[in-house]
């Protein structure tokens, strides 16, 4: 076993990147992130440029609900075998591929339709997409969390946030640019096929190794008792208690096993760690619009720098999580994130300054980038390995509720506030996250050391 110790060396912690699982995350991060904006602002602008109407438009949004709801269905994916591909790939690789094929199929679909006529078909290939793409997160966390040790953990959430940035631009940009060139049916045709990038790395990459799931029911102590008290009763009954007990209960009741109370304060953590910069996402572009930006400035300077600094904040997450360990990249994460949230309330006061909207947009995806990175490497370690699918997919899906309920609220807020004291709010709303960031970072056992390479 490798011995703690307080640093790695700058050349260990950058090597990390160079490793297969590391890379791996690259190309299923693209294959993530790519169907995420064919569902939403890709569609929508198809949808208005093709006439239909802005009300009917609105209700599409209710399609990103499946992403928050995923972890009903995780269990399935954790633990139900796939006739033919679970034998032939795998567990996590198999439901890769299911998924990812759904996604593909979704978007061929959407690429022969004519929206103002089939509105309803357009409604059900979305949807498809939707389930695939939720379906698909589930798995590549799983994979994820299973395929590396722990000190890997954050470079690989570092290239995975970089495949998913790179995916929302061939869907959001390259989508736009093909669809004005040669036409929106090019265009999604062209998106199904990219989803080709996923599915060759399930095929070239090998399956995480994991206990058979019969192997992993009977060691289940609450399985075992179930057995034992269905004696007698119809084969097919046990074997369908014993998987529910083993895919459902036994997550949950493992977590709280292994942190008893403490479980119940690290889903607030989960909870409040990203309210802060979600609960204010909704007015970031109105701002920039009511201080008199225009599309196009906001355009470019999104995509040039906030691409760039999410990025880059990525990869600077992942390797101070290399050399510095998690806990104190979580609190460095969760400060900087309400932080820069002032940046928002300085530009509010600022008005129409280009530059000041640079700083801003930088500051704030620069810490995005950071703190994801450091708290998806904290997630996955919280994450047992003996269900990773189910117990990450709640996690993921605690992470982000919070935050998007109260978004929804802060048009009212600053119609009845304004602007500055709305993004202060939601600075202020960072400080619980902060404080229990401090509490994650002196427990040893939930955010580990570094260890020497």
């Amino acid at each position: 076993m490798p011995t703690p110790t307080a640093h790695r060396s700058w050349r260990s912690a950058l090597s990390v990147y160079l490793r297969a699982p590391v890379l791996t995350m690259l190309f299923l991060g693209f294959s993530a992130g790519l169907p995420f904006l064919l569902v939403f602002s890709t569609l929508s602008a198809w949808l208005r440029s093709d006439g239909v109407e802005v009300a009917a438009i609105g209700f599409f949004a209710w399609i990103g609900i499946l992403y928050s709801i995923k972890f009903f269905w995780a269990p399935v994916v954790d633990r139900l075998a796939l006739p033919g591909l679970t034998r032939w790939l795998g567990q996590r690789r198999g439901w890769m591929l299911l998924a990812q094929a759904m996604i593909a199929a979704g978007l061929a679909g959407l690429s022969s339709l004519d929206p103002p006529n089939q509105l309803p078909l357009v409604a059900l290939f979305a949807l498809l997409v939707a389930f695939g793409s939720a379906t698909q997160d589930i798995s590549i966390d799983a994979f994820r969390i299973e395929s590396a040790p722990e000190d890997l953990q954050a470079a690989m959430a570092s290239t995975y946030i970089i495949g998913y940035r790179g995916g929302l631009i061939a869907a959001g940009a390259g989508a736009l640019y093909l669809a004005s060139l040669v036409s929106w049916h090019v265009a999604y045709l062209a998106m199904a096929a990219l989803m080709a990038v996923g599915m060759l790395t399930v095929l070239v990459r090998p399956e995480p190794e994991r206990q058979a799931l019969a192997t992993q029911l009977i060691h289940e102590p609450r399985v075992r008792a179930f057995l034992r008290a269905s004696r007698g009763r119809p084969a097919w009954l046990r074997r369908l208690g014993a998987w529910v007990i083993g895919a459902v209960v036994c997550p949950f009741t493992d977590f709280f096993g292994r942190h008893g109370l403490k479980a119940l304060w690290l889903l607030a953590f989960v909870a409040v760690f990203r309210i802060s910069d979600l609960a204010m996402a909704s007015m970031a572009n109105p701002l920039y619009i009511d201080l008199g930006f225009s599309l196009e400035a906001i355009a470019n300077v999104t995509n040039v720098f906030g691409i760039a600094m999410s990025i880059g904040g990525g990869l600077l997450g992942g390797l101070l999580v290399a050399r510095y360990g998690v806990g104190p990249i979580l609190i460095l994460g969760a400060t900087a994130t309400a932080l820069t949230n002032l940046l928002f309330v300085a530009l509010s006061l600022a008005g129409d300054s280009l530059p000041m909207l640079v700083v801003t947009i930088v500051g704030d995806n620069l810490s995005n980038g950071l703190a994801s990175a450091v708290f998806i490497a904290f997630l996955s370690g919280l994450t047992s390995r003996a269900y990773t699918a189910t117990q990450y997919a709640l996690f993921s899906s605690l992470m982000t509720l919070p935050g998007k309920f109260l978004s929804g609220f802060g048009g009212l807020v600053v119609e009845a506030h304004g602007y500055a004291d709305f993004f202060l709010a939601a600075s202020v709303l960072g400080l619980p996250a902060i404080a229990l960031a401090v509490w994650v970072s002196r427990d040893r056992r939930l955010a580990p050391a570094p260890t020497t390479a």
